[in-house]
């Protein structure tokens, strides 16, 4: 990627924006649906999201298998989708990227040559290395691709990494972002002093923790170390969420709002109960009862009710909703309707299905 380009990145991604992990759409026997594929882009775009994940969590590791053959495929159909909206300038493209060395590497070129201006580097293949070897990774995957940075909670797949870890990482020249998502507050602050102690202010971070949305965005951030005093505060830009997949245009108006009230001298404690709201919708569409088996059945269950996705499958039979999920889900859109944008997608729906 060009300087150009990639300062140009860099800067969208500072402004703070909502990014959808985006789902798979499988149809009732599995099988992919790309009509509903390209609807689900339409809809976070039309949402004024500001940029899409593809190929992460959300989309279903199990697409990479060689039987399965969809990784290349989704990213072609959602690349093409970006390339032919009105705002195709703007939209910030993120490809997930998996694997040791060699498999990310493939998959970072992959992305490259697709148009995708950062990888989303999971770090889940590294479960017991040294941070030296894990770092060598990196290193090797951003001379492909700008790297966003992803602390993934060790529930789903993730590994404990330590503030001397990231703080490595910030020296990496083409880091331009980190997702946090250790679901853990401690964790959360070691990414972010790791940052600010860096002195880089070309780095930006996006939360990931989708149990604690709000108070990540709202929270000035006035950390100290040993060789630097408080600073300025910093904020978390903005989100690339899984649960950022559903209700996507009430997410966009919430931000604004955020980015609003951080600039206000005195919290209002709306934000605070909002917070809880959103954080026990999370917890039924990620079915934290039961350690995230069914967060991403929780996701595609709310898009299926909105007509957006033909099923709630996902390409394991194993993976489903677990007991009682989904009547959690309906008890959330009963008691939380202003979270929830099923209006905007009842009106637009058959046009992004087209």
């Amino acid at each position: 990627m060009l300087q150009s380009q990639t300062t140009s990145l860099r800067n969208r991604l500072l402004e703070g924006h909502v990014i959808p992990a985006c789902p798979l759409a499988l149809n009732p026997d599995r099988s992919w649906s790309e009509k509903h594929q390209r609807a689900l882009i339409r809809y976070y775009l039309a949402a004024g999201a500001g940029g899409v994940a593809v190929g992460v969590h959300s989309t279903q590791f199990a697409i990479r298998r060689p039987e399965i053959g969809l990784f290349r495929p989704v990213l072609e159909l959602v690349a093409s989708e970006f390339n032919t909206a009105s705002n195709r300038d703007s939209i910030i493209r993120i490809a997930g990227i998996c694997g040791r060395t060699r498999q990310a590497c493939e998959e970072a070129s992959l992305a490259s040559q697709l148009g995708y201006e950062t990888g989303l580097l999971s770090l889940a293949a590294f479960q017991t290395d040294a941070d030296d070897v894990i770092l060598e990774h990196c290193r090797s995957v951003s001379e492909i691709i700008p790297l966003t940075g992803f602390y993934l909670q060790p529930s789903v797949g993730g590994r404990i990494l330590s503030y001397a870890f990231w703080r490595a990482f910030t020296d990496i020249p083409n880091v331009v972002a980190i997702k946090v998502a250790p679901f853990n507050r401690y964790q959360t602050i070691d990414v972010i002093r790791a940052v600010m102690d860096s002195g880089r202010k070309d780095i930006a971070i996006y939360t990931g923790n989708d149990d604690n949305i709000i108070v990540d965005l709202l929270t000035p951030f006035s950390l100290s170390s040993a060789n630097r005093h408080k600073s300025a505060s910093v904020f978390i830009a903005g989100g690339l969420l899984g649960q950022w997949g559903v209700w996507t245009q009430k997410a966009v108006q919430m931000l604004s709002d955020i980015k609003h009230a951080r600039t206000l001298p005195e919290l209002n404690s709306h934000w605070l109960r909002t917070n809880a709201a959103l954080t026990e919708a999370n917890a039924a569409i990620f079915d934290s009862a039961n350690h995230f088996a069914g967060c991403i059945p929780g996701i595609l269950a709310v898009l299926h009710q909105q007509r957006l996705v033909p099923s709630v499958n996902c390409l394991d039979p194993q993976e489903s909703l677990s007991p009682g999920q989904a009547q959690e889900i309906d008890r959330i859109i009963r008691c939380y309707p202003e979270l929830t944008d099923i209006e905007f997608v009842e009106q637009h729906r058959d046009q992004w299905l087209r």
